[in-house]
C-alpha cells in the first residue's frame, strides 16, 4: 500500500482547519493546533497563499481560505447541478430517440462524460461515466469548441488525431467545422472517431449564458443518418433537450 504524501496531509490539515472554527487564523494558532514546527507550518502556508487556496491579510497577518477553493468548489457543484438538472430530459431523449445519451463537460483538453443515458433496448451496453472524449473529432468536443472559448483555446494545443478516414485534423478546416456548428447550433460526428458510429450534439448554457456542458445522441450510423445527412428529427430533439436543460439552468429562451 502506498504511504501518504505528509507534506499534502499537512495541508489537507490547514485547510480544514482554516475551514472551521475562526474566520482567520495566526501562523502560531495553526502551527500551535498542527503540532507544527512555525517554519513548517510558515512554508506550507505560502504555498497554499501562492496558489490562491489561502490568502493573508494584510493588517492582521491573519490566513483564510482563498478564492481559489471557491472556485474549484463551484466547478464542482456546477457539474452536479447541471447533471441533476439533465437527468429527466436526457431519459426523455434516450427514450424518444431510441439511442444513447451522454452529458459531456470540458475537462483536461478534452471531454468528460458525466452522464450516461443507454440505449432503451435489450443489447449489451458499457456505461461511460468518466470516459474522456477528444474535442476535435467528437459531437460533443466541437460543439463545446464551438462556444466555450476556453475549450476552443485547448483544441488548437492538443494533438488532433486521425481516428478514422473521417477525422478532420487539419486546422483550418476544424475552424470551418466550428463555425459551422456556431451557425447551425449543434455539432455532427458521423464515423470521424468511431468507425460505424454517429453523433449530433448541441450546448447547454448557464443562467450567466455560458456554456457548461454540452448534450449527445450517439447510435449506430444507419439509425442516426439517413442518405448520408444526420435525421433532423434527431437533430431536432437534441437541441429541444440542450434548450430545456439550460431553461432549467436560468439560462431562460434560446
Amino acid at each position: 500500500m502506498p504511504k501518504n504524501i505528509q507534506s499534502l496531509e499537512r495541508a489537507a490539515a490547514m485547510l480544514r482547519l482554516l475551514a472551521g472554527g475562526e474566520r482567520r487564523l495566526g501562523l502560531s494558532d495553526i502551527a500551535s493546533s498542527l503540532q507544527l514546527a512555525k517554519g513548517t507550518a510558515h512554508g506550507i502556508l505560502r504555498t497554499l497563499q501562492a496558489e490562491g487556496f489561502v490568502e493573508q491579510d494584510p493588517a492582521s497577518g491573519r490566513y483564510q481560505l482563498g478564492a481559489e477553493l471557491l472556485r474549484l468548489g463551484n466547478s464542482y457543484l456546477d457539474v452536479h447541478e447541471l447533471r441533476a438538472r439533465a437527468l429527466v430530459w436526457t431519459d426523455d431523449l434516450a427514450r424518444s430517440s431510441g439511442e444513447s445519451v451522454h452529458l459531456g463537460v470540458l475537462h483536461q483538453q478534452g471531454v468528460l462524460v458525466v452522464h450516461h443515458v443507454f440505449r432503451p433496448d435489450d443489447s449489451r451496453q458499457v456505461l461511460e461515466v468518466g470516459a474522456m472524449q477528444p474535442l476535435h473529432s467528437t459531437a460533443l468536443g466541437k460543439v463545446l469548441s464551438a462556444y466555450d472559448p476556453v475549450a476552443h483555446s485547448e483544441l488548437l494545443e492538443v494533438d488532433r488525431e486521425a481516428f478514422t478516414a473521417r477525422t478532420v485534423t487539419a486546422l483550418p478546416e476544424v475552424e470551418s467545422l466550428l463555425d459551422l456548428a456556431r451557425a447551425r447550433g449543434w455539432a455532427a460526428d458521423v464515423e470521424e472517431t468511431w468507425e460505424g458510429v454517429a453523433s449530433v450534439a448541441a450546448p447547454i448554457h448557464d443562467r450567466r449564458r455560458m456554456p457548461v456542458g454540452a448534450v449527445a445522441i450517439t447510435g449506430a450510423v444507419e439509425r442516426v443518418c439517413e442518405a448520408g445527412e444526420l435525421r433532423s428529427g434527431l437533430v431536432a430533439a437534441v437541441r429541444d433537450c440542450a434548450r430545456a436543460v439550460s431553461r432549467d439552468l436560468g439560462a431562460g429562451r434560446f
